[in-house]
């Protein structure tokens, strides 16, 4: 598309409309005024014809990947072609997903003289996680003699995946991170004596009754004593609702997170990093109405990844969660006894009561915890704000009755032997890592 400047309406004022009025007031001069008025257009449609190839074979490239954490600024390399290896300034511009700020709307490119390639970055801030994709480039140079400017549409496609941001959370955990590296020696006080068995041995007084291998004592005539070993290696599974509670926002939230299910799965992968760094295999499991991804636990930097890309496109669903189903799923599939970390929301006492009665499936195998974030209002009714008018009285009376429902059910799952808890939206992932922490300690796996 060629459209004219501001350049040409000049020139247009200065040379058509005089020598046409000259023509018209002095006849004897019109033979002159019309050529000069013809050679200007002569010039005008030269300049033309040039507009329309200044940008022949002009691409441009983006990768085709390009990956970036929510709020954090981050860089797109944008590569153009240039065959004709001409000297060449370019307007460049993009379709950018609404999710993304760039900088700069328009970008302004020198492209130098005997260099087919130019590159350079584009600075963007994502502001909501998951994945976005853009399919056009949008160029803008002006004609030879600049009376024209020419505007062409080239395909330029690329993936932007925002994954969350992880980074006020690890620094609140900082010291976590930091304790277990894979430098030094580090001290860490065990209870228990393990449950793996690792080989047998002579009795030594002072063995327990009950750690004498009886079989062993019989054949060989003599006390023989069972050694067992710490485990150093379990399983941790992380599981997701993202059903219809999980899309509500939650108590004093910041503008960056949009919903309960955001801080899911940012104190999902925190946990993920936390069982890493113990040496621990962490899998993920994701459902609705369903069971939507499955991510057998395993550890090292390609898992830690596999797990991210199964969660940073994750939204909540408007539908009920099917705890039968997920459930009958875990029991099938999940054969070694293993952590499961449960973040859902169990305030809706249908979806509560449907909750309890497939605990029972799983509670024997796996040792289950139940984390929920608190609802907004849902406090003891004098430990909530107080109570400015009638209408802020009956909010903390209602919510009182919910915060007293969620303590019922959490002494109905203790019976059960699973540990339910009901977390600030501000340490959900600190109180997380510290539930692991406490279970590895305890050797309660």
């Amino acid at each position: 598309m060629i459209v004219p400047r501001n350049k040409l309406l000049f020139w247009v004022a200065v040379i058509v409309l005089p020598f046409a009025l000259l023509a018209a007031v002095a006849p004897a001069s019109a033979s002159v005024a019309y050529a000069i008025i013809g050679v200007f257009i002569i010039c005008v449609g030269v300049d033309a014809m040039g507009a329309s190839r200044s940008l022949t074979g002009i691409a441009v490239e983006l990768p085709d990947v390009a990956r970036m954490s929510k709020d954090r600024e981050g860089k797109v390399e944008l590569r153009v072609r240039n065959p004709a290896q001409q000297k060449k300034q370019l307007r460049v511009a993009l379709d950018w997903p609404r999710e993304i700020l760039p900088r700069d709307e328009e970008i302004d490119i020198a492209l130098p003289a005997n260099a087919e390639w130019s590159r350079l970055s584009l600075v963007c801030t994502p502001r909501q996680r998951g994945s976005y994709h853009m399919n056009s480039a949008y160029l803008e140079t002006t004609s030879p003699f600049g009376f024209w400017v020419v505007r062409k549409t080239v395909p330029a496609t690329s993936e932007m995946r925002v994954y969350p941001n992880l980074l006020t959370e690890r620094k609140s955990l900082a010291a976590l991170f930091l304790n277990r590296g894979s430098f030094g020696v580090h001290a860490q006080r065990q209870i228990g004596k393990g449950r793996d068995f690792e080989k047998l041995r002579e009795y030594v007084p002072g063995d327990g009754y009950d750690e004498i291998h009886w079989k062993a004592t019989a054949r060989r005539g003599h006390p023989i004593t069972k050694v067992f070993q710490i485990e150093r290696t379990q399983e941790v599974y992380v599981i997701v609702d993202a059903s219809r509670l999980s899309a509500r926002k939650p108590e004093n939230e910041s503008p960056a997170e949009t919903s309960i299910l955001e801080r899911f799965v940012t104190a999902s992968l925190i946990l993920g990093l936390a069982a890493e760094k113990q040496g621990d295999r962490f899998g993920l499991v994701t459902f609705s109405d369903k069971v939507e991804k499955f991510v057998r636990a395993k550890n090292g930097q390609s898992h830690y990844n596999a797990c991210r890309d199964a969660l940073y496109t994750l939204q909540p669903k408007v539908v009920t969660p099917d705890f039968d189903e997920l459930c009958t799923f875990i029991r099938l599939r999940l054969r070694r006894r293993a952590l499961l970390v449960f973040l859902t929301a169990l305030d809706d006492p249908a979806i509560a009561e449907s909750f309890v009665r497939n605990m029972d499936l799983i509670r024997r195998q796996h040792l289950v915890l139940v984390n929920m974030v608190r609802p907004p209002g849902v406090h003891p009714v004098f430990a909530g704000a107080k109570a400015g008018n009638i209408d802020d009285l009956y909010r903390n009376l209602g919510g009182h009755l919910q915060w007293q429902n969620l303590r019922e059910l959490q002494k109905v799952l203790q019976r059960r032997a699973v540990r339910f808890s009901l977390l600030d939206n501000e340490s959900l992932s600190s109180e997380l890592v510290s539930q692991y922490m406490s279970v590895k300690q305890r050797q309660l796996l």
